[in-house]
């Protein structure tokens, strides 16, 4: 329990105490707000609903992964996430219904921060930010294009795009509910245990499952302070031989 509260000295993670504190900051608007308005939300809205809600942002969200697989220069893939926006977006009423799946058009997940990494760009520093979770500083800022790319956010009426906004933090903590429940059952320290888990994932995202051996140690190894050096053992002295007895 008392190492929990002291810096575990990662190299991935600089910002320790700030992302401690920022996480805690987290946890309380979650209890407070989040976490009570998704547990409304899955037992208000009926089953139906919630999955024609999901599959509404998942549709939103192909586009980027269409443009980001077209940028790693997996054509096939992005031709497929073509295929299945535009089957959804017409016969499946603008993604409310998965029509695409059932026809062997999978869905794939990719986002700027993987391309970036696919181009050599390392994941830098590990960042806890305010409401919206841990993340890394390159995935935070590829987050950006990413969200250039969401229609949601061209909609000129304030109150509908915010709406959807709220809607769509509801609706992706109502999808962690069961994760939490999990994190909070197992996790001796929920901080550590949510960092490994994020920087792990991600590394597999960017490799699509198949990391090198050197990156996975380099970046999945935690670095801790070393140890000061031991003094080096004294040679035992000789004993000088004993005269024998007559």
């Amino acid at each position: 329990m008392l190492s929990a509260c002291a810096s575990t000295h990662d190299a991935r993670d600089p910002l320790e105490p700030f992302n401690r504190s920022m996480s805690a900051f987290n946890s309380v608007v979650d209890t407070a707000l989040i976490k009570p308005a998704a547990q409304a939300y899955v037992k208000v809205i009926p089953r139906p609903v919630r999955t024609g809600v999901n599959n509404f942002f998942g549709n939103l969200g192909d586009i980027s992964v269409m443009f980001n697989n077209l940028l790693q220069g997996k054509i096939n893939n992005a031709a497929s996430d073509f295929g299945r926006l535009s089957m959804n977006s017409t016969f499946g009423l603008l993604g409310l219904f998965d029509v695409a799946t059932p026809l062997g058009i999978p869905k794939h997940d990719e986002d700027f921060g993987q391309t970036l990494g696919k181009w050599g760009i390392g994941p830098g520093p590990y960042i806890v930010l305010p409401i919206f979770g841990p993340t890394t500083t390159r995935d935070a800022l590829a987050s950006v294009p990413d969200g250039m790319l969401n229609p949601a956010n061209y909609i000129e009426d304030d109150a509908t795009r915010w709406s959807l906004f709220g809607l769509g933090i509801v609706n992706t903590r109502a999808n962690l509910l069961k994760a939490t429940n999990i994190l909070d059952e197992a996790a001796m320290d929920k901080y550590i245990f949510t960092r490994d888990a994020l920087l792990q994932r991600r590394l597999r995202q960017v490799y699509d499952g198949e990391v090198p051996d050197q990156l996975r140690r380099d970046h999945l190894e935690e670095f801790e302070d070393p140890e000061p050096d031991q003094p080096a053992a004294a040679t035992p002295q000789a004993t000088p031989a004993q005269p024998k007895s007559p």
